[in-house]
């Protein structure tokens, strides 16, 4: 989001009864013109954003939300009860290579979860408050209809040790720094990056992977950003 600026000028102030009127008359006529340039600005970057949005298809079907192709979930967009794709064999095909990828150069880099029902979620979700709270629980998992990992497209990685796994230190392993740095080359995205956290609504996950296919994951992995940022929906 651009700051807005309120640019306010106080003449000086003379120190006479016409100087104090003129003055008054002055700095009203000033915070007129700043109150009109902030409206003007306000609606520059309102229209700015429409425009941003405008050029991304956005479409909705049987409760689906779709960006430009893309199926897309979290905190604001739900999935329905009844979508059940399951697992996407095009995602998981580049998951498999990846992983492989990534064993064979030495890499310690396994397969953790990958796609959940709506009714698991509900269940993992329940689970989770349970036993941290609600407040807490919200910060790293979805409730049911806000997964990812409900859309197929969603996998979470580890390690055989599984020392750092879904924890934020994975990210500082060998196989954590590798996933950021060469898993848009298989079309998948680092969904919750470090720093993104009031975008994305989750904490820093440099395990779950989500895919977009490579055209996307390219640009967004060169942009550093986000999919509620990249499509400037759902933040």
């Amino acid at each position: 989001m651009k700051k807005l600026f309120l640019i306010v000028g106080i003449s000086s102030i003379v120190l006479s009864a016409c100087g104090v009127q003129n003055d008054t008359r002055n700095q009203s006529n000033t915070e007129d013109k700043s109150s009109t340039e902030k409206e003007k600005h306000q609606n520059n970057e309102n229209n700015h954003d429409n425009e941003k949005r405008s050029q991304h298809d956005i479409t909705k079907k049987d409760g689906i939300t779709y960006v430009d192709g893309h199926v897309f979930a979290n905190k604001k967009v739900d999935l329905p009860s009844d979508y059940a794709p399951g697992e996407n064999s095009t995602a998981r095909k580049q998951l498999n290579s990846l992983i492989q990828d990534a064993r064979n150069k030495g890499l310690d880099l396994v397969f953790r979860s990958g796609y959940r029902s709506y009714d698991e979620q509900d269940q993992l979700y329940k689970d989770y408050v349970a036993r941290d709270g609600e407040e807490a629980a919200n910060q790293y998992s979805a409730k049911p209809g806000q997964s990812e990992h409900q859309t197929g497209l969603s996998f979470d990685v580890g390690s055989d040790t599984a020392t750092d796994d879904f924890r934020t230190s994975f990210g500082k392993t060998d196989e954590g720094m590798w996933i950021k740095e060469h898993a848009h080359e298989y079309g998948f995205i680092v969904r919750y990056p470090n720093g993104k956290e009031k975008i994305t609504g989750y904490q820093y996950e440099p395990w779950h992977l989500r895919y977009v296919g490579k055209d996307l994951a390219n640009t967004i992995y060169k942009q550093n950003t986000t999919l509620e940022e990249y499509f400037n929906y759902g933040k």
